[in-house]
Order: structure tokens, then C-alpha cells, then sequence
């Protein structure tokens, strides 16, 4: 308790520090006020007066210095403010305001800043010009969420769609991505305009029970997620090895690397990016070059994007396409990721130019990784649409039916798959465990360092990972098996990501001005119902072919039926219809 106290000590000496040098900012803007060309010229035209009003100058130049002493003084209002700040402290934050990269020119201490500007700038609720130099800075958050749209477990979706249904739906992999945009573009809203992200924000919206609940299933999604992404990496390592490594071998090696990648973010929050921005690059480069040297027909890709196509035969693809696009984790991640930048919530323009700057990078990033996925699906379809291996290929297998289809080269296809497969696997592996801190310190409050939070979050996956490849690695089609319970798993948790996002994103006294409309309500409750209900009937369809006898019947049974309780709680929660039926009742009674 002690040590405890010592520490907010020294934090609220170091807020008082960091104070001061406000007010010493303030002052340097009220003396550049009282001193700029407008008021020296009223001063001079004054003095030119003559007689007893040449008193009048030196009295206007007393009372503005006093006016300066007043804002230089802290006053009581301030100590409250530091005591407020001192609370704050306590919680845990997403990023630390020295971890922040700085966007705002006033905020940059080597600026050359004209202070009266960046103060009128500052009373406007527009957002200033748009600027390449700023996109650039806002640059990275976007690009680590669409980590997840490309992770292992897409990868096998993408690559099962195209070997089953061809070219048929990629029209639903653009707009399943464009849906995902949305999704994504909510949670940075959130996050922008409230300077808290999700898992926080839960943490007080909600009664103890149902935080719990939510935190319990953000867990074990992001466990099924993990399992996935660590699998899809070990196999890679596997590929590359030519099989030296086995399975477990590979799953140590990512979780160790894991540890080496999340230690750069030490040297600032870009570096770190930067090496997103190679693992996606790589991503980028291998797939496509599979796609040049497939040569697939172009036709029938145009008419697969354009043209809406689904049979009966495709649809548990389908379902897979549009599952594989909310991933759980990822919107509590983004949430916490557009924090990485400095910006003031209290100044609107900001929170605008962030929003647009944001919007911008997402889109863009969702592009990239749609094009990427689209690369996988097409050389898979090119390949095996048609043929009696379309049903049994997996992620365990794709390189060598990769590599028995097309050959060799100047550098095998398998091997191409294997390095786009294993960039693929370590970076979603790495945001796995970034946005396991953010769902753990969010929801539970825990002020921990970081290295101890990543050591918690990968204790939690790395344990069953490694079973998982003890016991799975001798058989293709039982990693298949535990892949479609993994699917299953994640897509159950989907609804508890995705209601709460919508429930605080609607409410003004969370967002205040940034609050969604009624249009953009109404869209999103049903991107969310469509969603909610395509997850429903992989579920129904998964459980009814996995089930026999009684017992396991009326065990689902209740199972389903508390899942469904509390999915229509957060939504009654979350709506105006809990207040409806709430008067409906009490009109009843009356």
C-alpha cells in the first residue's frame, strides 16, 4: 500500500511539472496577445492623443500583465483538476501520454508554432486542410486491424471457397470486407472520441455479472483466435523446414519471436508499425506472385466480383466468407489502437481530423488485405475448383497440393506459400497478444507492466497450443476438425464484440457530438442482425450434424437458451426498447 502511495506521488509531481509548463505556455500566449501588431497599434494611437490619456496606455499595460500573473497562477479549480488526473492514474491505460506519436503541430515541442493561430484553429470545430504529412503520421492503427482479415484462419477460408465455389464468391468477400470496414470505422470512432477503448468502456457500462460474462468471452475467443494464428505459423515454419521442425517445434518458435516483436514497440509505437508493414508487404508480394504464376482467368474473376452468384452447394463457404470478417478481439484491439496517437478529445477539430485521417487509413488497409485474399481464393479456384481434391484441402496440406499442381520455378510455389503463410500467422499472432492486454487491463482494471501483461495473455494460449500440436500433428484432417470447432468458437463470441460497440457508439453520453445517427444506426443494427444471424446458422448447422442422443441434446439446449438470454439483454440494453417495454409494463400495472 505504501509502495502504492510513493507511486501516485511521484505521479502527481510529475503532473504538477508537466502543469507548470502549461501555464508557462499560456503565459507566453497571453504576452504574445497583449503584444501582437493590433494591440500596439490601439496602444500607439492612444498615446498619440496626448494630454492625461497618455495614462491610459501604461494603465491597460498593468492590467494585462495582471491578467497574465492570474493565468499563470494555478488556482483551486486546478488542484482539483491534478486531483482528478491523480485518480485517472490509477486506471489502466491503453498507451501512456509519452508512448503517443505526435500528429498536432502544437503539440510538438520543436515546432516553430505560431501560438494566436493555433489558438484561434482551436475555437473551430472544423477540421483544418487535409495533408498528406498528417495521413502519413496517422498512419499504422489501420493497417494492424487488418491483421485480422488475413490471419491463418481467412487464409483457409479463402483458400476452401476457391477450391469448392471457384470464382462465385468473391463478390461476397468484397462486400463481407466492406462490412468489416464499417464495423471497424465504429470502434476507431469510439475509441477517437471518447480517448477509452471498448473493453473500458464495458467496464462501466455494464453490472459486475456482465462485465465478467463479456470478459469471459472476449477471452475465450481471443484463445480459439490464438490457437489459430500460433497453428497457422507452425505449420509455415514447418513448410519452410521441410519438416525438420515439427508442429510443437514451430508453435515455441512463434511464441518466443512473439515476445522479440512486441519488445520494438519499447523504441516507440512506429517502429512496431513498421513491422506490420513488412509482414503485410511480404504477405503481399508471395500471394501475388502465386497469382501471376497461376494465371487465372481474368474473366471469370471480373464476373465472380460483379456478378452475386450462391447455390446450395457453397453455402457453408459462404457462411465461413462472411464469419471469417469479425473477428471479436479485433474491434476492442482498434479501439485501443487510434489511442497511439495524441489528441485532445476536448478540441472537435481534432477528434474530426482524426476521424477522417483514420477513415482514410482503414479503407485503404482493407483494400490491401480484400486484394490479398482475393489473390488466395483465385489460385486455389484456378487449381482445384472442380477436381476431387476441392474437398479435402486444408491449411496443413495447401502447399503440397500447391506444389504438385503447379510445380517448381525459379522458387517452388510451395515454398512461396509457406513465407506468405508464415507472415500471415506471425503478425496476427503478435496482435493476438497486443489486443489480449487491451481485453485483460480493459475490462479488469489491471495497471500492470507490459511485459507482464504479454506474459499473461500468451500463458493463456500457449499451454493448449501446444497439446493442440502434440496431439493434432500426425493427422491433416483432425487440425481441419479442430479448425472448424475453433470457426465455431469465435463465431459464438461475435455478438458480444459487435452489440456493445453499437450500444456505446449510439449513446451521446458516451460520444456527445460524435454520436451515430439514427441513418447510421439503422445500418449498422442490421449489419449486425445479418451477421448475427449468418454466425446462427453455421452454429445450427455445425451443432445438428455434431450431435447425437438425449443428454447432449438438452445440455445444447440450455446452453442455447442462456446464449440467447444474454445476447437479448446486451441488445434490450443497448436499444430504446428496454425503456418501451419497461413503460408498457408499468402502464400495465397502473
Amino acid at each position: 500500500m505504501a509502495a502504492k502511495q510513493t507511486d501516485v506521488h511521484h505521479e502527481a509531481v510529475s503532473r504538477r511539472h508537466h502543469n507548470a509548463s502549461g501555464f508557462r505556455r499560456s503565459g507566453a500566449h497571453v504576452v504574445a496577445t497583449c503584444l501582437s501588431p493590433h494591440r500596439i497599434s490601439s496602444m500607439a494611437s492612444v498615446a498619440g492623443a496626448g494630454g492625461e490619456e497618455e495614462a491610459a496606455p501604461a494603465g491597460d499595460a498593468v492590467r494585462a500583465d495582471e491578467e497574465a500573473r492570474a493565468l499563470l497562477t494555478p488556482s483551486g479549480d486546478d488542484d482539483e483538476e491534478e486531483e482528478e488526473e491523480e485518480e485517472e492514474d490509477l486506471e489502466e491505460r491503453a498507451y501512456e501520454a509519452a508512448e503517443k506519436v505526435i500528429v498536432s503541430i502544437s503539440d510538438d515541442p520543436d515546432g516553430d508554432v505560431d501560438l494566436e493561430a493555433v489558438a484561434l484553429a482551436s475555437s473551430s470545430s472544423v477540421a483544418p486542410p487535409f495533408s498528406w504529412r498528417k495521413l502519413w503520421l496517422f498512419t499504422g492503427p489501420g493497417f494492424l486491424m487488418s491483421i485480422a482479415f488475413l490471419d491463418p484462419g481467412n487464409l483457409e477460408g479463402d483458400l476452401q471457397a476457391g477450391a469448392v465455389a471457384g470464382d462465385t464468391l468473391l463478390w461476397l468477400l468484397m462486400w463481407a470486407t466492406a462490412m468489416g470496414l464499417l464495423v471497424q470505422l465504429l470502434a476507431a470512432r469510439l475509441g477517437v472520441a471518447t480517448g477509452r477503448h471498448l473493453a473500458e468502456l464495458c467496464r462501466d457500462e455494464y453490472p459486475d455479472w456482465a462485465r465478467l460474462a463479456l470478459w469471459l468471452m472476449a477471452e475465450v475467443a481471443m484463445v480459439g483466435a490464438d490457437i489459430q494464428e500460433v497453428i497457422g505459423s507452425a505449420i509455415a515454419i514447418k513448410i519452410l523446414s521441410r519438416g525438420y521442425l515439427p508442429l510443437w517445434a514451430g508453435v515455441v518458435i512463434t511464441a518466443l519471436d512473439c515476445f522479440i516483436f512486441l519488445s520494438l514497440e519499447n523504441y516507440g509505437v512506429r517502429k512496431l508499425e513498421a513491422v506490420f508493414a513488412i509482414l503485410i508487404a511480404t504477405m503481399a508480394v508471395s500471394f501475388a506472385w502465386m497469382f501471376t504464376d497461376t494465371k487465372p482467368n481474368m474473366k471469370d474473376l471480373f464476373i465472380g466480383i460483379l456478378v452475386p452468384k450462391l447455390s446450395s452447394r457453397t453455402i457453408r463457404q459462404a457462411v465461413g466468407v462472411v464469419g471469417c470478417v469479425i473477428m471479436p478481439h479485433n474491434v476492442f484491439l482498434h479501439s485501443a489502437l487510434v489511442q497511439s496517437r495524441k489528441i485532445d478529445t476536448n478540441k472537435e477539430h481534432q477528434v474530426r481530423e482524426a476521424l477522417r485521417y483514420y477513415s482514410i487509413e482503414s479503407t485503404i488497409a482493407l483494400a490491401v488485405s480484400f486484394m490479398i485474399n482475393l489473390f488466395v481464393t483465385t489460385v486455389f479456384a484456378k487449381g482445384f475448383y472442380g477436381t476431387k481434391e476441392a474437398g479435402s484441402i486444408g491449411l496443413e496440406n495447401a502447399g503440397q497440393y500447391l506444389q504438385e499442381k503447379f510445380g517448381g520455378g525459379f522458387l517452388p510455389i510451395l515454398y512461396i506459400w509457406g513465407i506468405g503463410l508464415l507472415a500471415a500467422g506471425q503478425s496476427s499472432t503478435i496482435t493476438g497478444t497486443y489486443a489480449g492486454q487491451f481485453i485483460m487491463g480493459g475490462f479488469l482494471n489491471l495497471k500492470l507492466k507490459k511485459w507482464i501483461r504479454s506474459l499473461i495473455t500468451r500463458s493463456f494460449a500457449i499451454v493448449p497450443t501446444i497439446i493442440v500440436a502434440v496431439f493434432f500433428d500426425t493427422s491433416d484432417s483432425a487440425l481441419d476438425v479442430l479448425n472448424e470447432w475453433l470457426n465455431v468458437l469465435q463465431s459464438i463470441q461475435i455478438p458480444f464484440a459487435l452489440i456493445p460497440l453499437i450500444t456505446l457508439v449510439s449513446k451521446e453520453q458516451v460520444m456527445g457530438v460524435f454520436k451515430i445517427g439514427r441513418n447510421t444506426q439503422a445500418v449498422t443494427w442490421t449489419v449486425a442482425t445479418l451477421l448475427i444471424t449468418i454466425n446462427g446458422y453455421l452454429l445450427l448447422d455445425f451443432f445438428s450434424s455434431e450431435t447425437r442422443g438425449v443428454l447432449s441434446g438438452s445440455i445444447l439446449g440450455l446452453a442455447v437458451l442462456a446464449y440467447a438470454s444474454f445476447v437479448l439483454y446486451l441488445i434490450l440494453r443497448g436499444t430504446e426498447l428496454s425503456s418501451q417495454i419497461a413503460a408498457s409494463i408499468r402502464k400495465g400495472f397502473s
